[in-house]
């Protein structure tokens, strides 16, 4: 039931930025969610970049991510964003967001993985060239 919208991609230079929105629709009320943002460059392994627990608001985010990319909500509009700065070359892939759906309350991640995560959106291709 729940249901996954990624948008904001495009291409950007390096050394620029985007905002990445992931809306949510059909999350259950006696269930509690982690969202996160994972990408996938062509060849590679999709890997977590970034999550947030909407019940607390923790986050995680990558070595690579550290420092230059933010994990927002905006819960009355049931979207989660990803602020991405300082983009890099090698930031270039297809971005997915992804939600779990947990039976108690958790304090969010420590790590990524994407069997952590049932509910996939269809991605967002960002580009990062001259």
């Amino acid at each position: 039931q729940v249901q996954l919208v990624e948008s904001g991609g495009g291409l950007v230079q390096p050394g620029g930025s985007l905002r990445l929105s992931c809306a949510a629709s059909g999350f259950s009320l006696d269930r509690y969610y982690n969202i996160a943002w994972f990408r996938q460059a062509p060849g590679k392994e999709r890997e977590g970049v970034s999550s947030i627990s909407l019940s607390d608001d923790s986050t995680f985010y990558s070595n690579s991510a550290k420092g230059r990319f933010t994990i927002s909500q905006d819960s009355a509009k049931n979207t989660v964003y990803l602020q991405m700065n300082g983009l890099k070359p090698e930031d270039s892939a297809v971005y997915f967001c992804a939600a779990d759906e947990l039976l108690d309350y958790g304090m969010g991640y420590s790590n990524l993985r994407p069997a952590y995560f049932k509910y996939w959106g269809r991605g967002t291709q960002v580009t990062v060239s001259s």
